[in-house]
This record gives C-alpha cells, sequence and structure tokens, in this order.
C-alpha cells in the first residue's frame, strides 16, 4: 500500500475520532500559545490530522490523493530501494510541523488562536508536483483550467495577501510556508529538478 493513501486513512481515522470526541479534538489542535507556555509542541504536529469539518477533511484528502501519488512516485525513481517510502513519509510530517511554525512565531501570545488541517503539508505536495510540472493543467476553483506555474504564483499571492488582511478562520500562513517548504525540500533531496524545472518553463511553453 502506498503511503499517500495510508496517510489518508489515519488523517480520517483521527478526524473522525475527534468529531465524536471534543476533548481529543481540543488537546491536539494547533494552539501557539497552549505550546508556548505549557511546552506542548506535538501540537503542531497532531492538528495535521485533524479537520473542523467533514468538507474541509474530504478537499484535504483528495488533493493529497491526486497529487500525493505522484510525488510519492516521483520519490521512488530518486531513493533507491523502499527506502523512498519511508523519505516520503517523513518529508510530510516535517511539513505539518514546518508550515505551523510561523503561526507559532506570530500567535504564541494570542489566546484566541487555533488550527487544525493538513493543509499545509499538502500546499506543500502541491508545488511539488508544480515544480516537476509546471506546465500541467491544474483547475482553479476546481473548474477553470489553468497551467500549474501561474496556479502555484496566484496561490503564494493570495495566501501571503491573506495572511495580512483576511479575517476568516483560514491559516494562510500554513498555506503559504507549506507550499515553500515542499519547494525546497524537493530541491535539497534532488537538486537536478532546478535545471528540469527550468527546461520546461522554456522549452515546453504551450502558448
Amino acid at each position: 500500500m502506498s503511503i499517500t493513501l495510508l496517510l489518508i486513512i489515519f488523517t480520517c481515522a483521527v478526524s473522525f475520532w475527534a468529531f465524536n470526541d471534543q476533548r481529543v479534538f481540543n488537546s491536539l489542535k494547533h494552539q501557539p500559545v497552549i505550546e508556548h507556555r505549557s511546552g506542548q509542541y506535538y501540537r503542531m504536529l497532531t492538528s495535521g490530522f485533524l479537520h473542523g469539518d467533514f468538507i474541509h477533511l474530504f478537499f484535504n484528502m483528495f488533493v493529497l490523493y491526486e497529487f500525493g501519488r505522484f510525488v510519492e512516485a516521483y520519490f521512488a525513481l530518486i531513493i533507491p530501494n523502499q527506502w523512498y517510502k519511508v523519505v516520503f513519509l517523513l518529508v510530510y510530517l516535517f511539513m505539518i510541523v514546518a508550515a505551523d511554525i510561523p503561526t507559532y512565531l506570530k500567535h504564541k501570545e494570542n489566546p484566541y488562536f487555533a488550527s487544525v488541517g493538513a493543509s499545509g503539508a499538502v500546499s506543500g505536495i502541491i508545488f511539488m508536483y508544480i515544480l516537476l510540472n509546471p506546465w500541467a493543467m491544474l483547475g482553479l476553483f476546481g473548474i477553470i483550467p489553468i497551467p500549474a506555474i501561474i496556479f502555484g504564483g496566484l496561490y503564494l499571492w493570495y495566501s501571503s495577501w491573506a495572511s495580512k488582511n483576511s479575517s476568516d478562520l483560514i491559516d494562510h500562513d500554513a498555506h503559504f510556508f507549506g507550499a515553500v517548504t515542499g519547494i525546497f525540500i524537493l530541491i535539497a533531496i534532488n537538486p537536478s529538478v532546478i535545471s528540469t524545472f527550468l527546461d520546461q518553463l522554456i522549452n515546453q511553453f504551450p502558448f
């Protein structure tokens, strides 16, 4: 079984558990003020397996399934034997935490901030895919076809803008930094991806 599918199953199991037990939800969610004052830093990891509702869970797991399979297959090509599974799992877990660090630093004295969701790590997976397939067509709002590289630029711009200007309950910082983390991790694992990306960007320009 693929690591992508195992992550989806585990995330759904933990999310369903928390849906039915508020104490579990409260003890695992990312809440910087508690992490800072009580040292419960594990929340930056466990929050990545919680979701606010079924729609939030479905959307993240659908996107993880669609892009995670491709990225995991790429890891299998560049990492020998079955070690790619371990590396892919560790990378995913690291991206969950890395995406939450900025919000921890930003809100560690704010008792009203909390967040949950796999969006940070999923954003990292999406941007790994974009780095490997810059001209692939993605669906903006799930409907409008748009080249992956343009989608990525819009995604980063909006996440940065919304983190400063939006008053919704979405952790836009986690989206932004999860995406950036995904890019740097893939480059660190296989630096040649930069030249491949540039070659595709220039020589496969579709317009």
